[in-house]
């Protein structure tokens, strides 16, 4: 294989490699632009609408419009997000216009412990793309996130390194001696 065609294979891989991390770099962090949130689904407590590994699109939902059948994501306590459809919508009696909710997984037999308040619900899914959830959770944290850092290293590299090595064009002579091709009398013979 030529130098140019060596050089023609790296530059289609290089162009893919920024098109994939470009397209990744919109699903895990550009959606948050127009105040979508992400999480990996760890648990199947909603198989097989969310399957374990997925990575879920939520969006931020007024909770008085959330009734039952939606499904919801929220915070479970101060470190867990969960996501488990609402199976009934209970006004507080102590509280007057805050609502919580009873949820359940769909793959759980029984509801969920404690209702959710309102100012607990995160969104309402919009979509899941599977096993994308596995490559966030991976990339978040050591030692993925150093692998991801070095990969987007050697890429830059990738992009950069055809314009480093390019080679010089070589001058070509007309005389046979390495010269010119002009004649200054000093490589003729004469003396």
């Amino acid at each position: 294989m030529k130098k140019s065609g060596i050089r023609k294979a790296l530059n289609a891989v290089t162009t893919v490699l920024v098109v994939m991390v470009v397209l990744l770099a919109v699903v895990l962090v550009g959606v948050r632009i127009v105040g979508i949130r992400t999480y990996a689904v760890i648990s199947g407590s909603m198989e097989p609408v969310y399957p374990t590994g997925s990575l879920l699109y939520v969006k931020p939902v007024k909770t008085e419009e959330l009734k039952v059948g939606d499904t919801i994501t929220f915070m479970l306590d101060e470190k867990t997000v969960a996501t488990h459809r609402i199976i009934e919508v209970i006004p507080d009696e102590e509280e007057p216009g805050v609502i919580r909710f009873r949820t359940k997984g769909d793959a759980n037999e029984t509801p969920d412990g404690a209702p959710v308040h309102c100012r607990n619900v995160i969104g309402k899914p919009l979509f899941a793309i599977p096993y994308l959830g596995y490559f966030a959770n991976f990339v978040q944290n050591p030692p993925g996130l150093y692998l991801a850092i070095g990969a987007a290293a050697i890429l830059v590299i990738m992009v950069f390194l055809p314009d480093l090595i390019k080679d010089e064009p070589k001058k070509v002579s007309g005389d046979g001696n390495g010269g010119d091709g002009k004649d200054d009398g000093k490589n003729s013979g004469e003396e």
